[in-house]
């Protein structure tokens, strides 16, 4: 989700299974969410590559950085915040 929030209140894992994990301190309202960004069903596989290879990768292993690439090239979905009901459902 693209939503604009004040310094410092949010928090980002530290560790290799929680990097892409963002917390935020405080619940943020809808009214202040721009739009959302999801992944494209097909890019599933490649995504699941990925995230098993990250730990090689992240070791220098070629191949496995080739993987986490491919998972890179899909481009996200935008979705405007009145979308948001038929993502959910």
């Amino acid at each position: 989700m693209a939503v604009e929030v004040p310094d410092g209140a949010l928090s980002m894992g530290a560790d290799l299974e929680e990097r892409a994990r963002v917390r935020l301190a405080e619940s943020v309202p809808m009214a202040k969410v721009a739009a959302v960004h999801i992944d494209d069903d097909g890019a599933a596989g490649d995504i699941e590559a990925a995230i098993a290879a990250l730990p090689a990768s992240d070791g220098g292993d070629d191949d496995a950085r080739f993987t986490v690439d491919g998972a890179e090239a899909h481009e996200l979905m935008w979705y405007a915040t009145q979308e948001i009901p038929d993502l959910l459902g």
